[in-house]
This record gives C-alpha cells, structure tokens and sequence, in this order.
C-alpha cells in the first residue's frame, strides 16, 4: 500500500486536526497554510469543507471506507 500524501502531526484536545506534513516533499504546515495550498488548486485530492464556521481540510473521497487524513 503507498503512503499518504498527507499525515496529521497534532490536533488540538478535541480532535482538531491543526498541524500537517507533506510526506512527499517534507514540509509541514498548518491548518491554514494546508487550506490555502488547496484553495490554490496545489493538492487536487484533498478539499476543504466549513466545520463549526472553520475551514478544514478533507481528503476526497475514494470509495474506501473510513480512509481520510489521519
């Protein structure tokens, strides 16, 4: 199985995903940095959806269950 491009490296206590790395580049981004970057058309496979009036990125569906960003 290939890696994810994108892995979560904190959250906040709630579940919050807040902190993501690029597993192909390396680089590691915020929750904001990570919207704009797919806002910008940069990570085709992932959008964002509003949860509790915040921006949050989603891996786009694949037709397996339970595979998002983790």
């Amino acid at each position: 199985m290939a890696n994810k491009r994108i892995s979560v490296t904190a959250e906040t206590p709630t579940g919050r995903n807040v902190s993501y790395k690029d597993n192909r580049t390396g680089e590691s981004m915020t929750r904001p940095q990570f919207v704009k970057k797919i806002e910008q058309g940069l990570y085709p496979d992932y959008h964002t959806r509003t949860i509790h009036k915040i921006k949050t990125p989603c891996s786009n569906p694949d037709g397996k269950p339970g595979n998002n960003l983790n």
